[in-house]
């Protein structure tokens, strides 16, 4: 669309990631709640409540947590699910042309493996604009663990995929 910021362009690509991980995840019989929604809910009303509102198998959208800056920070999404047994934090990075986003993956790895609880957590990268170097950095870092220095960072799986790999990953893990 003409007359489009680059911030609102980046914005609403941003939002197709998102769209298309929803779509995934909703494929896979998981229910989508904001996640200030459901705690609301279970302040209210207490979690066997929530639980028989909302079910066992939810993807929290707009997931709070705390930065290694001490600031408040958020995450795309937190998939919860009591058949499979897992927590699993989902961050979406969306980069169509060359810019800044890549040069904050070290950021965003630190906070993965300091500051986010769930011992799994998915990487999304796609848009085809982040340097390749980059991106081999960041998958470098999860494989090999790099900086993980306590036991709980290095039981932490942190994988780092693009968006046709992601639903590879969800049509396998979730049949």
């Amino acid at each position: 669309m003409p007359g489009k910021s680059q911030g609102n362009q980046t914005n609403s690509t941003g939002n197709t990631l998102e769209s298309v991980v929803l779509s995934v995840l909703g494929s896979k019989g998981f229910v989508a709640v904001r996640y200030r929604d459901y705690i609301s809910y279970v302040e209210r009303f207490g979690q066997a409540a929530a639980d028989a509102h909302y079910g066992q198998e939810l993807l929290f959208q707009n997931v709070p947590y705390r930065s290694i800056y001490g600031h408040n920070g958020n995450t795309e999404f937190l998939l919860r699910s009591s058949c499979w047994s897992c927590r699993i934090r989902i961050e979406c990075k969306w980069q169509q042309t060359a810019g800044s986003v890549d040069e904050k993956y070290p950021y965003l790895y630190l906070n993965c493996l300091e500051a986010m609880l769930e011992e799994e957590i998915l990487i999304l990268l796609d848009g085809g604009g982040a340097k390749p170097t980059a991106v081999h950095w960041l998958k470098d870092a999860a494989r090999q663990k790099l900086y993980a220095v306590t036991p709980e960072q290095q039981s932490k799986n942190i994988e780092v995929m693009n968006l046709v790999e992601f639903v590879t990953w969800a049509n396998k893990r979730f049949r």
